[in-house]
């Protein structure tokens, strides 16, 4: 693992928390987009070397939607920026960990994502990110 790429958070109104965190960090967000597959919209800030990525849910059943109706607004996830996204899950399986998907996946932000449950986290969703080449097949 390179380094934390960034956090997630989930938010109820993705335009209400753009503003926010605009007042917040003074910068505006550089990119927001839509990744249907997890029904949710989002939003990076990138302050200095950090990145924070606002979730907000497309549908009341998304993944986004039933934690915000269990847990409320708040931290979603850790994201790690990892040069190898399939070794690193071999890795971290043959480790012990549980993993949410053993194939990566397109995610926002020109990203390959992966995730580890939080019961072999402590509680914590884990996100694995690798950046996506010109030439990589995204559609495993």
């Amino acid at each position: 693992m390179n380094k934390i790429e960034h956090l997630g958070i989930a938010v109820k109104d993705i335009e209400q928390a753009n503003t926010l965190y605009e007042k917040l960090l003074g910068v505006a967000p550089y990119k927001q987009e839509a990744v249907e597959s997890e029904a949710v919209i989002t939003s990076f800030f990138k302050v200095g070397d950090s990145k924070i990525e606002l979730l907000a849910s497309t549908r009341e059943d998304g993944p986004i939607g039933k934690f915000i109706s269990k847990k409320g607004e708040g931290i979603h996830h850790i994201a790690f920026d990892v040069d190898d996204i399939e070794l690193e899950l071999d890795r971290l399986e043959k480790e012990g960990f549980q993993l949410i998907n053993k194939v990566p996946k397109p995610g926002a932000d020109n990203k390959l994502v992966a995730f580890l449950h939080p019961k072999s986290t402590n509680g914590v969703l884990i996100e694995l990110c690798q950046e996506k080449s010109v030439d990589q097949d995204i559609t495993k």
